[in-house]
């Protein structure tokens, strides 16, 4: 189902697109490319959204940076003081955290329009949207143009797929991922929440969030969630996911709510995933009330060649995909 869900004020329409399958209700925008909901059952069967967002379009607009729920690129996390070195060449980003450059820039994917293309149920069982855009050489200071592509999908038992890719006529960093917070009861604080992650390294950082370099392991650390225990708070650390980037999805982590049941499990290609638990969100929601688990590349990949690499040379075709399962207990 496709409906208007507002208008930007240069008169670009916004639509929400409605996917129902197996008990899950999904619903995108074509603003960012966001999941502003996700219905799904508790252990009771009653259905409830468990991620965060806005019931109108203004509310995405007054409040651009938690990201809630949107398509995240050209670059996903951040680029150390807005600068990267590529084939002898430095390029310049937009800053807009403090001197680094976080998500993509002041407007990136996730404050574009997407063009959107419904999908009919296919062989495999499966139906969804195809978002697509041109990133044009240049865009918040990234070089290429490049067409982008991300497909949303049911798929038969509900779980929801979210699968990228993209090329370019020159090289360039893509890094993408989708930035939605989850709080499996509906409400409240999120900490309580049980997750396991098949992590046994994490990236520290410094006191901006920027990488060091160093992959240190988990042991007898506080990032250690290779069993599963309450989150807590105080995350916004890159993981380093056992057995790197694949070729095909595998399960990496796992967010358990025990008041409700309610189970989501994340499967992905990428090599790391982001724990970020939402410590300094403001009205009209507050610090941990939703949990991002954002499967990606490493931060500042750009400027750590030890690192796995993010870059997308004119012939290639960037592949991610990741999955999220649903289930109670």
């Amino acid at each position: 189902m496709n409906e208007l869900f507002g208008t930007l004020s240069d008169g670009t329409p916004v639509h929400r697109w409605t996917l129902e399958r197996a008990g899950v209700r999904v619903r995108i925008l074509s603003y960012g490319g966001i999941v502003q909901s996700l219905e799904i059952p508790d252990r009771d069967g009653r259905a409830g959204n468990v991620v965060l967002g806005f019931a109108d379009l203004d509310g995405y607009l007054t409040h651009p940076d938690p990201y809630f729920g949107a398509l995240v690129g050209r670059y996903a996390n951040r680029i150390a003081g807005g600068r990267f070195p590529l084939d002898g060449v430095t390029y310049a980003l937009a800053q807009n955290s403090g001197p680094n450059s976080l998500h993509g820039g002041g407007r990136g994917f996730d404050k574009r329009v997407w063009d959107v293309t419904p999908l009919d149920e296919g062989a495999d069982g499966t139906y969804g949207l195809r978002l697509s855009r041109v990133s044009p050489h240049g865009e918040e200071g990234f070089p290429g143009r490049v067409e982008v592509t991300a497909t949303y999908r049911l798929e038969a038992d509900g779980s929801l797929a979210i699968a990228y890719e993209a090329v370019t006529d020159a090289p360039t960093v893509v890094n993408l991922t989708n930035h939605s917070y989850f709080n499996l009861g509906g409400s409240g604080n999120a900490g309580g929440h049980e997750l396991r992650l098949a992590a046994s390294r994490f990236t520290p950082v410094d006191e901006d969030l920027i990488p060091t370099g160093e992959l240190a392991e988990v042991t007898d650390t506080r990032f250690d969630f290779r069993r599963a225990r309450k989150v807590g708070g105080g995350y916004d650390h890159n993981f380093v996911l056992d057995g790197g980037v694949t070729e095909a999805a595998r399960e990496v982590a796992e967010l358990h709510d025990p008041t409700s049941g309610r189970v989501v499990t994340v499967a992905t290609t990428e090599p790391g995933i982001q724990l970020y638990t939402a410590d300094h969100l403001g009205e009209p929601f507050a610090p941990g009330d939703g949990i991002a688990l954002e499967t990606q590349h490493f931060p500042d990949s750009p400027n750590r060649p030890g690192f796995p690499s993010t870059v997308l040379r004119p012939g290639e075709v960037y592949r991610s995909r990741t999955v999220y399962g649903f289930a109670t207990r």
